[in-house]
């Protein structure tokens, strides 16, 4: 894990990302060490969602294999979707998956989704658990397997919804946990269910330009409460990823920093020039260039900072995608 810290004589940028800060102190640890980073009154909020086996290969009519990734379940019982090979599946199209199991394509989406109704015994349930595979990223070259249900999760997963894991979670173990209680932090949940648009690259010139597919969060009141007791107590609030921290950031007032208990929508993009209204550290992974979630954390600690960090962390040898190394930035 690499730590990013901000040298005692730096002054702080604790509510902007305007400012970039040039000086920085860089430790090297290993995750088990992560808790000796948080102090007794922080709060620590990890993002609950839970990756649904979403990917579906059901046949179309003639015979032809097609690729069906459920995105987000509607309130009508029916699923947005993205499905392949786009230009041969129109609305209509019924999508077999066995006997009796079948995906029927209600509508095509403005967006290039499709809005599509999942048939069979035990309803749409019972079709995502015999049929669904859990859609691993790209890069890894194998098919799912049944373990991958479980490795492909956080410790601490209960809410389904997601398409990808929020994987700067999937280093906590339940010892990491408790120690990080045992030292008097505070743990607590939010939910953002993870879809594929959080790792679409920004093509545009100008990253303004770029809009960010809407996804869908919750803000328990627990959650909220505890932020406003940390920040009382002077504390502070890590955010476990870039989904936790998009969380909390959309829920805050932008007048107050008043964080909203809530269940809704966001398409917020952070990058620089945002201003950070309740996070003070956060916990990631190493992201990929013109992504929107390299962007987020150059906006959170300074890009010229994250860049040296980055090029250190590239001559040491961390590894980076889902299952690659933490960085912590205090």
């Amino acid at each position: 894990m690499l730590v990013l810290r901000r040298d005692s004589g730096t002054a702080p940028q604790r509510r902007s990302g305007t400012a970039a800060q040039r000086h920085s102190q860089l430790d090297h640890l290993t995750f088990r060490d992560f808790p000796s980073l948080l102090d007794s009154g922080d709060l620590l909020v990890i993002n609950d969602s839970r990756v649904i086996p979403a990917r579906l290969l059901p046949k179309r009519p003639g015979g032809g294999r097609a690729e069906v990734l459920l995105v987000h379940r509607e309130e009508d019982g029916t699923w947005r979707a993205l499905v392949r090979p786009g230009q041969r599946i129109h609305s209509g199209t019924v999508l077999t998956l066995g006997a009796d199991d079948r995906i029927e394509v209600v509508a095509h989406l403005p967006s290039g989704e499709r809005r599509v109704r999942l048939v069979g015994d035990g309803g749409e349930d019972g079709v995502i658990a015999r049929h669904g595979h859990v859609p691993l990223p790209p890069y890894i070259d194998r098919p799912d397997t049944s373990l991958d249900r479980e490795r492909y999760q956080t410790v601490y997963a209960t809410t389904p919804g997601s398409v990808a894991a929020p994987t700067a979670g999937l280093h906590f173990t339940p010892d990491v946990l408790q120690r990080i209680e045992e030292r008097g932090a505070r743990i607590e949940r939010v939910t953002l269910h993870v879809g594929p648009g959080t790792f679409r690259p920004i093509t545009a010139d100008d990253p303004a330009g770029h809009v960010m597919d809407a996804e869908w969060y919750a803000i328990p009141e627990a959650t909220a409460e505890a932020v406003r007791t940390c920040r009382e107590a002077g504390g502070k609030v890590w955010a476990v990823g870039t989904t936790a921290l998009r969380a909390l950031e959309s829920a805050a007032s932008p007048d107050t920093s008043h964080l909203e208990p809530r269940a809704s929508w966001t398409s917020l993009f952070v990058r620089p020039g945002h201003t950070f209204r309740v996070v003070d550290r956060l916990l990631t992974n190493f992201h990929l260039p013109r992504s929107t979630l390299l962007m987020l954390v150059c906006a959170f600690a300074g890009t010229e900072r994250v860049l040296a960090a980055y090029r250190e962390a590239v001559e040491q040898r961390y590894r980076f995608y889902s299952y690659g190394d933490a960085m912590a930035i205090l």
